[in-house]
């Protein structure tokens, strides 16, 4: 399978994200992907704040996740995110929520901000907990959908080298 890049940005569990069973609450996950795609567009040489500035907005029109273990509070946790497709009026996320076991304070320092990995994350640091998508499509202030490539070309350049075109080629 390819490699492709992942965008890393660690973090640790705090108190106020579990529940009364010691746990991660479940929509804390969806604040953690939120996390993740902000720090990519950053890491990108962007902010959301830049891109609202610009006129425009990434509104989510879908989400799935799968939950396979619970992190707990005080866990270091890795929070993986990629560009899985992207169209000029579209983008999709794909994120992998991974718990760091060795010397996690060492590792959350020193974790690389982008890892080849394969394009279903093997090879990320850490044991997977949670995974899911997101999709976007780009809007205006009025919510009309806009073409990404015609209204800010460089972020589209950007985003084109995070990742794949969508198998179904819209070029709307």
């Amino acid at each position: 399978m390819d490699k492709v890049a992942w965008h890393v940005h660690p973090l640790r569990v705090r108190y106020q994200e579990t529940d009364g069973m010691g746990v991660v609450y479940h929509a804390n996950y969806m604040t953690w992907f939120e996390i993740g795609r902000t720090e990519l567009i950053r890491a990108a040489g962007y902010s959301y704040g830049r891109i609202e500035e610009e006129g425009l907005m990434l509104p989510l029109t879908d989400l799935d996740s799968i939950f396979k273990l619970p992190a707990r509070y005080d866990d270091a946790v890795a929070i993986c995110t990629r560009v899985e497709s992207y169209t000029p009026m579209r983008l999709a996320f794909r994120y992998q929520i991974r718990r760091l076991h060795v010397n996690s304070e060492k590792l959350l320092s020193e974790l690389s901000t982008e890892t080849k990995a394969a394009g279903d994350g093997e090879g990320l640091p850490g044991e997977m907990l949670a995974s899911g998508g997101t999709r976007h499509v780009w809007v205006d202030r009025s919510f009309r959908p806009m073409r990404l490539d015609r209204r800010l070309p460089e972020l589209y350049g950007i985003i084109q080298q995070y990742g794949a075109k969508s198998a179904k080629g819209e070029e709307r």
